[in-house]
C-alpha cells in the first residue's frame, strides 16, 4: 500500500483521514502546516500528499512552491483537499473540496499514489 502525508491545519480533519487511510493498508503521517510537510516528506518520503490550503506559518501555496522547487520530492504527487472552490486551486495531481465523500478519498489515493521505494531503497 501507499506511504501517504496528509497535510491540514485542522487536526480532526488529519485523524479521520489518517484512521480511513491505515484501514486500508496505507501508511500515513500527518503535518499541521507547510513547513512541517517539508520536514516530514523529506524523512518519510510519501507516495502521495493530501494537501490543504489555508493554513498557518506555510500555507498550501507556498509548500507547493518549495515542493516544486526541490528536485528531490517535486516529482511526489499532490491532491488538493480544500473547502476552497477550484479557484483557489494550485498546480496539482488532483483536486477534492471539503466535505468530501470517502470513497472520493481512497478512489483518488489510489490514482494518484505512485509505489516506489523510497530514495535510499532505490541506491541501495
Amino acid at each position: 500500500m501507499a506511504r501517504v502525508l496528509i497535510v491540514d491545519d485542522e487536526s480532526d480533519i488529519r485523524q479521520a483521514v489518517a484512521e480511513v487511510l491505515a484501514e486500508e493498508g496505507h501508511q500515513v503521517v500527518s503535518a499541521g502546516d507547510g513547513e512541517e510537510a517539508l520536514a516530514q516528506i523529506r524523512a518519510f518520503h510519501p507516495e502521495l500528499v493530501l494537501l490543504d490550503l489555508m493554513m498557518p506559518v506555510m500555507n498550501g501555496w507556498e509548500f507547493r512552491a518549495a515542493q516544486k522547487g526541490d528536485p528531490d520530492i517535486s516529482a511526489i504527487p499532490v491532491v488538493i483537499l480544500s473547502a476552497m472552490g477550484r479557484e483557489g486551486a494550485i498546480d496539482a495531481d488532483g483536486y477534492i473540496q471539503k466535505p468530501f465523500d470517502l470513497e472520493m478519498l481512497l478512489s483518488a489515493v489510489r490514482r494518484h499514489a505512485v509505489s516506489a521505494p523510497p530514495p535510499a531503497a532505490q541506491n541501495a
